[in-house]
């Protein structure tokens, strides 16, 4: 009975005329007229101060009356809320995640920075890992699996483009639940769909499907970013934070290096891999897909010991969990500094009102799939609000102009990697062409031709009694030539084509040379026997190592500007960062006007992509820094779904001016990128700012 309960007390102690009566339940509280004994007190303590005077009651376990005004005073409004309006709530609101912001600067501080936040950056190093090497795994293995799966010119661009629509979405859907549902859980999710879908993309067969697995593999991989950053954010103090966000931004810059050395490694040694039958292949690509889900399943195994953000867990309420997990921080790092004693001093941590309306269902209410409905059309609507709050008047501006700059800043970056590849291909077909061999007129009888036919034109020839058998085909034209009693037989063949010849009495077996290879021709007496089924590869010839080469050298570049990001973003600021380094690759653009050969377009890739990536390190960095906690994750997601939404329009647009004019592309990159740039100099600043 000497810990009784708070409410009873409250009650036995009744404020009346200024006085609080006690009841008669023999403790002593004392009276109206002081006794001799007290008086005899008061003269032993004259001169003492009274603020330090003890409540006697206090021995007894009896609170002080004023205290007991006070904390009635703080549970009034809590009794009342159903009946506030919703604007005072959160007004109530905005002023305790206020306080709640300096006080987590201050625990962040005395936590220190040591082997916890260094555990945590390498476990979502491999997350960022991950989304680096989905961007990098299509543009890889589409020259062998368009011929692998008989892909047309449309499937390609539609393969080379869900990847980023998948992304697009998962940015915007995962990013919002990682507000409601926390950080550890959203990514986990978005990890294991990414991991799940990447490998049974590697196996399946068809186009249809595999167009499919990668969309939602890169829905699962889009979720990543939004995340990786909003949670990292959230274990680092201010004097921190830029700097040790741009170092993990290097992950997106590994990622697309293993991706390049994979593939370079993987793909060209077509016997890596295995048949069953005649419908089943699994080729060397695929043993790459395989490979590239890698660092995705290691990340989410290591993100399994790692704790929840205690930022997020307070936000929503969750005192006590945030509290074990921050003094878990503190007598980590504590611990690697040979400080095991230091004592982890906060006690109690301010939580904002809780101002959402969280539905319970009972089990017994409806059928289990109309209860996971309404969780779930619950949680979504909540995600929408946070969509919507991001653009009400205090974040529209702010929002409107990231938007901006997110979207140019891809339009161009993700146009001009795609071109810059594009354009060596096309310098690379320009060079093979001029060395084009043309027989005119040749006649030949009783030949037989079992070797590689390659880059040439038979015009006029007369082909009379011969065998091609086991033999290749690779960019071969015949133009008004005469075929007579002659044998094809186990002939494969690559951009190869008859044109306005004449057939008699020949015979096609085993071969790929199918109706739409002969344009116009006139086929007398003619048979094909037994046609090759599928699509057949040769990866010796169809995989140039110098486009792995390119996209290696072209990550690797980016290592002197992620250092100097990383060193320079907390001492000239975010806004400086990311105006300088968008005008500066807006001059690198033009440099492309020179770029006439391979090399001097390899040239100005590494310096395009070295220069621009300062900025996108900054945008990652102040993105974190605008928002508020229970939004941020939002925010990025919807900007990063921007992002990838500019990255297919730029993919678009760039690609389809390749080979015939470099003008456009260079002045739409460059001038999205001056305006881009001289806009983000109006954004706010953030150095300075403790995490709301």
């Amino acid at each position: 009975d000497g810990y009784r309960n708070t409410n009873q007390v409250s009650d036995d102690y009744r404020y009346q005329d200024g006085s609080y009566d006690a009841p008669n339940d023999g403790y002593y509280r004392g009276g109206d007229e002081p006794t001799q004994e007290e008086d005899a007190q008061s003269d032993v303590t004259e001169g003492h101060d009274e603020d330090d005077e003890v409540y006697e009651g206090e021995y007894q376990g009896i609170p002080h009356p004023d205290d007991i005004k006070e904390k009635q005073k703080k549970r009034a409004p809590a009794v009342d809320d159903e009946y506030r309006d919703r604007a005072d709530l959160m007004a109530e609101r905005m002023e305790d995640e206020e306080q709640l912001a300096h006080q987590y600067e201050n625990i962040i501080e005395e936590c220190g920075h040591g082997r916890f936040q260094w555990t945590l950056f390498f476990v979502l190093g491999l997350a960022l890992m991950a989304d680096g090497v989905e961007v990098f795994v299509v543009g890889f293995v589409l020259p062998s699996a368009e011929k692998d799966m008989c892909l047309s010119s449309s499937n390609k661009g539609m393969l080379g483009l869900i990847v980023y629509l998948g992304m697009m979405v998962g940015a915007v859907l995962l990013g919002g639940l990682a507000d409601k549902l926390g950080r550890k859980q959203c990514l986990i999710i978005s990890l294991a769909i990414n991991a799940a879908f990447a490998f049974l993309s590697s196996f399946v067969q068809g186009y249809g499907f595999f167009l499919f697995c990668r969309l939602i593999s890169g829905l699962g991989i889009g979720g990543t970013l939004p995340i990786v950053f909003a949670y990292f954010s959230e274990f680092l103090s201010r004097e921190k934070r830029g700097e040790h966000l741009s170092w993990l931004c290097m992950f997106w810059m590994i990622g697309g290096i293993y991706a390049s050395a994979m593939a370079w490694s993987i793909i060209p040694h077509y016997g890596w891999g295995f048949s069953m039958g005649t419908k089943y292949h699994f080729h060397s690509w695929r043993v790459f897909v395989l490979v590239c889900a890698l660092p995705c399943i290691a990340s989410l195994v290591a993100l399994k010991f790692m704790p929840e953000s205690p930022r997020f867990l307070l936000e929503i309420g969750k005192h006590d969990e945030a509290w074990m997990i921050l003094k878990q921080v503190h007598d980590t790092n504590m611990r690697a500094k040979g400080e095991p004693e230091r004592v982890f001093t906060v006690s109690y941590i301010k939580t904002p009102k809780q101002v959402d309306e969280f539905i319970e269902i009972q089990s017994s209410t409806g059928t289990w799939y109309q209860r996971w409905l309404v969780r779930i059309t619950t949680t979504l609507k909540q995600v929408w609000d946070n969509v919507l709050y991001c653009l009400t008047a205090q974040y529209r501006m702010n929002t409107l102009m990231l938007a901006v700059v997110w979207f140019t800043m891809a339009l161009s970056y993700y146009g001009l990697i795609v071109w810059f590849p594009d354009m060596i291909r096309y310098f690379q077909d320009e060079a093979y062409e001029s060395r084009v061999k043309i027989f005119d007129e040749e006649e030949v009888s009783h030949f037989t031709f079992n070797f590689t036919l390659e880059n040439q034109i038979h015009r006029n020839g007369e082909y009379r009694n011969d065998k091609f058998i086991g033999m290749k085909f690779k960019e071969v034209r015949f133009e008004d030539s005469l075929f007579e009693d002659c044998y094809f037989e186990d002939v494969r063949s690559s951009e190869t084509f008859f044109e306005n010849c004449t057939i008699i009495s020949t015979v096609f077996y085993n071969t790929d040379l199918y109706e739409h290879k002969f344009i116009n021709c006139r086929l007398i007496n003619s048979t094909f026997m037994k046609e090759k089924e599928g699509c057949h590869i040769d990866f010796e010839e169809d995989n140039d190592f110098l486009i792995y080469l390119v996209s290696f050298l072209g990550s690797l570049s980016v290592l002197p500007g992620n250092i100097i990001s990383a060193l320079l973003m907390d001492k000239i600021g975010r806004i400086k960062m990311i105006g300088g380094s968008m005008l500066i690759s807006a001059v690198c653009c033009f440099f492309l006007f020179f770029g006439n050969s391979e090399s001097a377009m390899i040239g100005w890739q590494c310096l395009f992509c070295g220069a621009s990536i300062a900025a996108w390190n900054a945008l990652d960095v102040i993105t974190v820094e605008l928002y508020p906690t229970d939004k941020r994750a939002t925010a990025f997601g919807i900007l990063n779904g921007l992002c990838k939404f500019g990255a297919i329009l730029g993919n678009s647009i760039f690609s389809s001016f390749v080979g015939i004019t470099k003008v456009v592309p260079i002045l739409l990159a460059s001038s999205a990128l001056v305006g881009g740039g001289l806009l983000a100099l109006r954004l706010p600043e953030t150095r300075e700012q403790v995490l709301m």
